[in-house]
């Protein structure tokens, strides 16, 4: 509904109101993504859990994509949803896994069962596509296939002795918040004082009692603000691509991805950059795992879905392949700058195929 409002309003003023709202979706995206890290950040120190059991909880579960399956299956577009579901989880190892790995190689150490859990993902597609039409029944058992799966990766943070990323390895490496490392962090211990550029929330919340809930009620805020971005990103790149003439599900595999991804990007790269990757691996399993399971699984809540042959015969063999491989690179320890040339030149090729043997070149008008 806020979407169909956002965008008779945008139509109704003429293109140049879909840059501006473009534009205005790109720095409220970009300033929730810097808020997120920092809250977070804060939370994971303050409550002495796993940074990357955070990331999953928070930006893994893709919501924003979420509402677009079920408005374009509502709508009757369900090909549309499928082809974005799909495409978002191409998208996160071949250009968002990539770009970071290519801005700044980074430190990857991952228990092996999370990285199965990755890379057999969407692997549970399969026996789906020997289904004629795909019901409501089907999409409760997908959805329950990652509650299953991100209840696992919880659980097991919360009973190990040492959960990732939350040793006092993470000390030497964390530049939170523009640079200034952690000068003593004693997490097992609950002993925790920590030198982090401070922002303007700190004389609010920093050493108050319940600290770490107030952050995470913060991280809550941010993240809203993230959604919010992206739906008038969104939004605005449907109304400027209206008249490119591009098959369903290729549109949404591609187009509407890339706009997506812009997001996904963020919240990958930023915490690299800050020298917080835990967040970024966090983000790419969870929504990896999320795009393949209850985000295609959404789409029948609102609509049967038949299967595409395209879809049996190039998309979810691509998906497969890009997750397998980003795995195991993700599994050496270290992200190189030439695994992410190659997963982003895999994306390219599997763009160009999808673009000029089953939609055409989009191409204004």
């Amino acid at each position: 509904m806020i979407e169909a409002a956002l965008e008779e309003l945008i139509e109704s003023q003429g293109e140049w109101m879909a840059y501006v709202v473009l534009l205005l979706g790109a720095i409220v995206l970009t300033y929730s993504v810097e808020k997120l890290i920092s809250y977070l950040t804060r939370a994971a120190l303050g409550l002495g859990v796993s940074i990357f059991a955070l990331a999953i909880v928070f930006t893994g579960i893709e919501f924003d994509d979420t509402a677009i399956a079920l408005v374009f299956g509502a709508g009757e577009l369900e090909q549309v949803a499928l082809g974005t579901a799909l495409g978002t989880a191409l998208a996160i190892t071949g250009i968002t896994l990539a770009g970071a790995a290519i801005y700044r190689p980074f430190p990857a150490e991952i228990p092996r069962d999370y990285l199965l859990l990755l890379a057999v993902s969407p692997l549970v597609l399969v026996p789906f596509l020997f289904v004629e039409t795909l019901t409501v029944v089907h999409g409760v058992a997908l959805v329950g296939i990652f509650i299953v799966c991100f209840g696992y990766i919880v659980s097991r943070e919360f009973q190990r002795d040492v959960p990732v990323f939350r040793d006092s390895e993470i000390a030497e490496r964390i530049e939170a918040d523009g640079g200034v490392a952690i000068d003593e962090l004693k997490i097992s211990d609950v002993n925790i004082r920590t030198v982090l550029e401070e922002i303007p929330e700190d004389r609010y919340v920093a050493d108050r009692a319940y600290e770490g809930l107030f952050w995470l009620g913060l991280a809550i805020v941010s993240l809203v603000g993230i959604v919010a971005g992206a739906i008038l990103l969104e939004t605005s790149s449907e109304v400027i691509v209206e008249a490119w003439g591009i098959e369903e599900t290729v549109f949404g595999a591609t187009v509407l991805t890339l706009v997506l991804t812009f997001e996904n990007l963020l919240l990958t790269i930023e915490p690299v950059r800050r020298g917080i990757p835990e967040i970024g691996i966090g983000h790419i399993v969870g929504s990896v795992i999320f795009s393949v399971t209850a985000n295609v699984g959404v789409i029948m809540f609102v609509g049967d879905v038949v299967i595409p042959r395209a879809v049996i015969v190039f998309h979810l063999p691509a998906v497969i392949a890009l997750t397998g491989l980003a795995a195991y690179f993700v599994s050496t320890g270290r992200l190189r700058r030439w695994h992410g040339y190659t997963l982003v030149g895999l994306y390219v090729a599997y763009w160009l195929v999808a673009l000029l043997v089953f939609g055409g070149i989009p191409a204004p008008g």
